[in-house]
């Protein structure tokens, strides 16, 4: 068995982060960690920072760097990921947030923190022509539509265009994204924890990519 890794997984949104955390998740057998799916769990199981965060989002606000920086720490004690490790997907993004996670990991560091680059006219291609479910999520493009239609082949839900997946609201979150994860990039080159990756080719070319970065650093 390939041994586990703890690993973060930076990249602008549209660069395929998503899809090359689950791979690499499955290469090391270890947990991929989303922002989305800790709050969710968090707040279905009751935990104390879950309650937290249910309250704040029952009231429309956004989950504060304390109380997803709780739900991590929750997360990050659970046996699966104390064993073989994990990739965390959206977390941190921004310094004080890599600060909380540096706290928490004391004793078991990051192995290897990657910059998937992919350039901006690209991810605003890929945005553009992106396709979600309304029911399920499953992703799809102009480019790679569902086989029948704007029907979801996995749960044959309605197949649509985010609506904030227009020109001028991409560029506010690549815009947003730039200002908080620029200075989280350099916090971590200063660390020697960073390495940056192409985001450009097949799904199985960047995975391989990957990989190689993640091999070269662990003992």
């Amino acid at each position: 068995m390939i041994p586990g890794a703890r690993l973060v997984l930076l990249g602008r949104q549209g660069a395929g982060k998503g899809t090359q955390c689950v791979r690499l998740s499955h290469h090391y057998v270890i947990p991929h960690i989303s922002t989305g799916d800790m709050l969710r769990s968090a707040v279905r199981e009751g935990t104390e920072f879950g309650l937290q965060a249910k309250a704040v989002m029952d009231r429309g606000e956004l989950v504060s760097d304390g109380v997803i920086g709780g739900v991590v720490a929750e997360r990050l004690a659970a046996d699966d990921t104390r064993e073989r490790g994990y990739i965390l997907d959206g977390f941190p993004r921004t310094v004080g947030q890599a600060e909380r996670l540096s706290e928490i990991t004391v004793g078991a560091a990051l192995d290897l923190v990657i910059d998937l680059v992919v350039p901006i006219q690209v991810v605003l291609e890929r945005l553009a022509g992106r396709r979600v479910c309304v029911d399920c999520a499953t992703n799809f493009s102009v480019d790679s539509p569902p086989r029948y239609g704007w029907v979801c082949d996995n749960c044959g839900g309605e197949v649509v265009q985010r609506a904030d997946d227009t020109p001028a609201a991409i560029q506010i979150r690549l815009d947003l994204y730039e200002r908080e994860t620029a200075p989280l990039i350099a916090w971590y080159l200063e660390r020697e924890l960073l390495t940056a990756v192409d985001g450009l080719g097949t799904a199985a070319e960047v995975t391989a990519r990957l990989v190689a970065a993640v091999d070269a650093r662990r003992p």
